[in-house]
């Protein structure tokens, strides 16, 4: 029996519907984003100035002495933000109707808590850039790919595994910042420094390759510690969907190219210091991944050019696959 089951013409249409509507909301977000928080006219003393302001506490600097040039600058950047805010708004409430269609057509979803995470991500522009969802929540993103959902395969998680993937350098805290603009209650695990925890206990570990552990500023958190094995993540043409999560919103997902996440699933279930149950969960997910690549997704080729990149670790778990499969 194959792994995935197609969907049908009305949840296709659902889900084009669905990520037209939120590529048209995500932009308006990120150009607000990109806006100063707030312009204001001071008066310091027996003088007024333009002031940008940077949060809700009234921190700011000041842009210069009042005139009719700075007149203008905030007339102008007023008329900007009502207009970005409208477009937004708009965008909003067609895009909340697409993902609840979605998620009634009985639609891969995602869960609730990740959902948020992942839309301020793309906010601040760090999904797919900066950030890849490497855990169980890619299942979801690499269903849609398909054109289908798994049959019979894991899908649960109650956390969240993020991938730090920059190329340059980072300064500042805007992973840390990001979390803590999602939910103020988020605070590190003083005994796993690669995890952040919420009030509600939703976990949120960071992961990294080696080659991209520099790339993490200092003071920004969680700490991960880099392990070699993230290497392979990065290789190959990324998945990028808009998955609908239970609770009726949608998210963008960007997770790895998904003949390496799989591999990667297959050498994780093979470790004997991995938690038998997650070992299981691994095994499964990364055989039903790579028989859906085989099955629908023709687009990532399985041929001699992928197996003679694989590294050695890999090559026997792509073997054994590969002779199940026939």
């Amino acid at each position: 029996m194959a792994v995935i089951q197609p969907f049908s013409a009305e949840q296709e249409r659902a889900l084009i519907n669905m990520r037209q509507r939120y590529d048209a909301w995500i932009e308006a977000e990120r150009e607000l984003y990109a806006m100063p928080y707030d312009l204001r006219r001071k008066k310091v003393g027996e003088y007024e100035y333009l002031y940008e302001i940077f949060d809700r506490s009234g921190n700011g600097k000041s842009l210069g002495a009042w005139d009719d040039e700075k007149q203008s600058q905030l007339e102008d950047y007023k008329a900007a933000k009502a207009a970005l805010k409208e477009r937004r708004d708009g965008a909003r409430d067609a895009l909340g109707e697409s993902s609840r269609i979605a998620r009634a057509l009985r639609l891969p979803l995602l869960s609730a808590d990740a959902g948020p995470i992942l839309r301020e991500a793309d906010r601040r522009s760090l999904l797919g850039s900066h950030l890849l969802v490497v855990g169980t929540n890619a299942m979801a993103a690499y269903a849609i790919e398909s054109a289908g959902t798994f049959r019979d395969v894991p899908d649960e998680t109650e956390d969240f595994d993020l991938a730090w993937t920059a190329d340059e350098p980072e300064d500042g805290t805007q992973l840390w910042d990001m979390l803590k603009a999602v939910d103020p209650t988020f605070t590190i695990n003083t005994e796993r420094e690669f995890q952040a925890r919420n009030a509600k206990a939703y976990e949120v570990e960071l992961l990294v390759a080696p080659s991209r552990v520099a790339t993490l500023a200092g003071k920004d958190r969680p700490r991960p510690v880099p392990l070699p094995e993230q290497e392979w993540l990065l290789p190959g043409r990324r998945v990028n969907q808009v998955v609908p999560c239970r609770d009726g919103s949608p998210a963008r997902i960007v997770a790895p190219d998904p003949r390496w996440f799989a591999l990667h699933k297959l050498w994780l279930g093979a470790q004997a210091k991995r938690d038998p149950l997650k070992r299981r969960k691994d095994t499964v997910q990364g055989a039903a991944l790579l028989d859906a690549v085989a099955e629908a997704m023709p687009h990532y080729s399985l041929g001699h050019a992928f197996v003679k990149s694989l590294p050695d670790e890999l090559v026997p778990h792509w073997e054994e696959w590969a002779k199940a499969r026939g």
